[in-house]
């Protein structure tokens, strides 16, 4: 990527910086004391780090045209790993280990998660678009912990209940609810069908592809070790809820935001299989800012500056991969405050 740097982004650079998110930069510590649920379910399992500066940069037409902060700043990113769980679904399509994401998972992942009635109704687009209502506990966590979840509010509530307050299950793939147990135990179906960790499956078939650094790293919790094929094998989590996650630096995920501008093909050669980055932007039926684990613009629902076209993958406490295919550009933000990136976008597509 370019060096570059113009200076009609100044105003977008400058807002940014003059933005950081109210999160402490002691991340453990904020984890510990209960930012997303109160004790004993907010007991931390992964390993977590010290967040650096704000930083990011901004690409248009695959050159970087604006950049601030340490953009080589290996951080924790959040729940932008669920938006690279979806991607790793892709490969599987791709491989024949998913034959339809309307398939039941547990015709293939017979690990007991998905027996019975309910769970076994489950089909690999109700996972991806966060609408399984799967139940159970997994590495010590039980899905009621992110019941009545609200994302407007943090680790808040819906109104009128407690996160965490116990909610009669609707019908798989009839309700909408972002659930961090749900999306690791996506996580662990994919890795029951690949047979392989997934980092190594990601680096091998879209890190290094991309010429992304070997900085990264993805884990999961220090429970989370599972046996697949006579291998011990670490299970990651979707994201850093409770620790663990995607640790990595603002250039790799702009590497992997280009990937998906161009459709998931790179220099051309075709990573992702063909109309797989079309279905992660097709809106959820019941949450139509949302598509496979990517959130959507729909109708500039989520962020009026921005086309309706962007998508975006986010992470808890300020960071953002911002992807626009109708101007051209990808952006990744790192600790700023969430309630200014619309100001942050209107200023980017403001610079000529």
């Amino acid at each position: 990527m370019s060096q570059s740097q113009s200076a009609d982004f100044s105003a977008a650079i400058a807002f940014a910086v003059a933005h950081e998110t109210p999160w402490p930069r002691d991340i453990g510590a904020h984890l510990q004391a209960g930012a997303f649920e109160p004790a004993p379910w907010n007991e931390v399992l992964g390993p977590t780090a010290p967040r650096g500066a704000p930083n990011g940069l901004v690409l248009r037409g695959g050159q970087t045209v604006a950049r601030w902060g340490n953009t080589q700043q290996v951080d924790m990113t959040f729940s932008v790993a669920k938006s690279y769980l979806a991607i790793l679904a892709g490969l599987a399509m791709a491989d024949g280990l998913i034959s339809s994401l309307d398939d039941r998972v547990g015709a293939t992942v017979q690990d007991g998660g998905f027996d019975g009635p309910h769970n076994g109704a489950i089909t690999w687009r109700h996972l991806l678009t966060q609408t399984s209502e799967w139940e159970g506990t997994l590495f010590d966590k039980p899905d009621q912990i992110d019941r009545y979840r609200s994302l407007a509010t943090g680790g808040e509530a819906l109104a009128g209940h407690k996160k965490g307050d116990p909610r009669p299950l609707q019908t798989p793939g009839s309700y909408w609810e972002y659930n961090d147990v749900r999306v690791n135990r996506l996580s662990l179906a994919l890795l029951h069908r690949f047979g392989r960790a997934l980092p190594e499956v990601f680096a091998e078939r879209i890190m290094r592809p991309i010429g992304a650094s070997s900085d990264w790293r993805w884990v999961g919790y220090r429970n989370s070790i599972v046996e697949i094929g006579g291998q011990q094998i670490d299970s990651v989590s979707g994201g850093g809820h409770w620790g663990g996650g995607v640790f990595i630096h603002a250039e790799d995920q702009a590497l992997i935001g280009q990937l998906m501008l161009h459709d998931g093909v790179w220099h051309g050669t075709r990573l992702l299989p063909e109309g797989w980055v079309a279905a992660m932007r097709t809106p959820c039926a019941l949450k139509p800012d949302y598509g496979l684990l990517w959130w959507l613009n729909t109708d500039r629902a989520y962020k009026p500056a921005a086309s309706p076209e962007s998508y975006f993958g986010l992470g808890a406490g300020g960071n953002i991969t911002w992807i626009d295919p109708a101007n051209d550009l990808v952006a990744v933000l790192r600790w700023i405050d969430p309630a200014a990136v619309d100001g942050f976008i209107e200023r980017v597509l403001s610079a000529r």
